[in-house]
């Protein structure tokens, strides 16, 4: 509404019929720092500094991700975030009857903009390898299990081609331990698919309770002599030497897994810090392309007479 001025003079609010936004800079800037972000990416792992691809299982783990591979991720953000920003500046139009301050909050949102589009694009064209990096602490703990249960597998098998498919592991183990047989040497030799399965029962509730006891390390080595031929000293060298195996394999298992979490947490890290830091220059650097723009055309309009 207009206002009057001691009852003569009226001011009218100047208000521009165009919006403050300029989309087209913004996808602009915004579609360069995607494409140097993916330009870099790739050269990063021509070189080694990085193990992340933007091609679907071309990354490997989230272990492999050293200090060089994060400090190159975050060089690749600052740097399109300059560039897209810089372009967003540069390339928007002047702003009439603005104030300087509004120009230059303009510039910044603009930028800021551009990197978050830039963001959306670069997260799509990543999602594949962030997606397989994040799941490196579940694929290794699941590799750990699958470690830990190696002989439950075959148990169930066991158990299914004898009819028992629905008994549960846990009450099978204590009901093998109720039947043993004295004479476990005679049996072995007469039913290898049942000395089979109840050595895989053995070992199965082993790894879930973390350990085989002692009167089933002498049974397996009973059932070992009479299957392989050995004598009971080396019977019982081969059990311990195996349920060594088993051990070594579960805990490096777990140490995967957990430099796996401990990798990913640390990525993730740098990551949202690195997102901060390239959102601030994306908008420093619009308002400095925005600045030199607008001195430009000041400068072509003073030479004109």
């Amino acid at each position: 509404m207009p206002i009057s001025s001691a009852g003569s003079a009226i001011a009218t609010p100047v208000e521009s019929s165009k919006s403050a936004i300029a989309w087209g800079p913004i996808f602009g800037g915004a579609v360069a720092a995607t494409g140097i972000s993916l330009i870099l990416i790739l050269f990063g792992s021509g070189l080694g500094l990085t193990m992340i691809s933007p091609w679907s299982g071309e990354s490997s783990s989230a272990a492999t991700v050293g200090i060089s591979a994060a400090i190159w991720l975050v060089v690749v953000q600052w740097l399109s975030a300059a560039l897209g920003g810089y372009l967003t500046g540069r390339l928007r139009t002047k702003w009439a009857a603005a104030h300087t301050d509004e120009v230059f909050f303009r510039d910044t949102a603009h930028g800021f903009v551009s990197w978050a589009v830039a963001t959306v694009f670069v997260a799509g064209f990543l999602a594949s390898s962030l997606g397989s990096l994040a799941s490196t602490g579940a694929q290794a703990v699941g590799s750990a299990a699958a470690t830990a249960g190696v002989a439950g597998t075959a148990a169930v098998a066991s158990s299914s081609d004898s009819g028992s498919g629905g008994t549960d592991m846990a009450t099978s183990y204590f009901t093998d331990a109720l039947l043993r047989p004295q004479q476990a040497q005679a049996r072995a030799q007469n039913d290898d698919g049942a000395a089979t399965a109840e050595v895989s029962r053995i070992l199965l509730n082993g790894a879930v309770q973390g350990g085989v006891p002692e009167d089933d390390k002498a049974y397996l080595a009973t059932i070992v002599a009479a299957r392989a031929g050995l004598s009971p000293q080396d019977a019982r060298a081969r059990v311990d030497a195996v349920l060594k195996r088993i051990d070594d394999a579960k805990v490096a298992a777990q140490k995967a897994a957990d430099e796996a979490r401990k990798a990913a947490a640390t990525t993730a890290l740098l990551g949202s810090l690195s997102l901060l830091v390239g959102a601030f220059i994306s908008s420093a650097a619009a308002a400095l392309g925005g600045r030199q723009r607008d001195e430009e055309e000041d400068l072509l309009v003073a030479t004109r007479y």
